[in-house]
């Protein structure tokens, strides 16, 4: 029992709930592939290391779009349900507490 909470909170810290985190995620996503993409460059000179960095490149950018997209749906989804996960920082008694929307007149 007690090591299935614990893998439960460890769990949670890989769940991106927010815009913000999405930016961070790609921040050092877009890092790593420049950095493979430089690698790239040196090991074939001339157009296919180009196209290898661009590879590298756009991969963060399509992965991106595609957890800002999927961050977008899980709110609505919540919103539609009628439970909105609050964020950290709002206020509320306790971090991710799950609150009732309130149907707007």
């Amino acid at each position: 029992m007690f090591a299935a909470t614990k893998l439960k909170k460890l769990g949670r810290l890989f769940v991106i709930k927010t815009r913000v985190e999405v930016y961070m995620v790609t921040y050092a996503l877009g890092l790593g592939a420049a950095e493979r993409g430089m690698h790239y460059l040196d090991q074939y000179p001339g157009y296919g290391g180009y196209l290898l960095m661009l590879a590298c490149t756009g991969s963060v950018f399509m992965a991106s779009a595609k957890m800002l997209d999927c961050v977008k749906l899980e709110r609505e989804k919540a919103e539609a349900e009628g439970t909105v996960t609050a964020p950290a920082g709002t206020g509320s008694a306790a971090a991710g507490s799950t609150a009732t929307a309130i149907p707007a007149e």
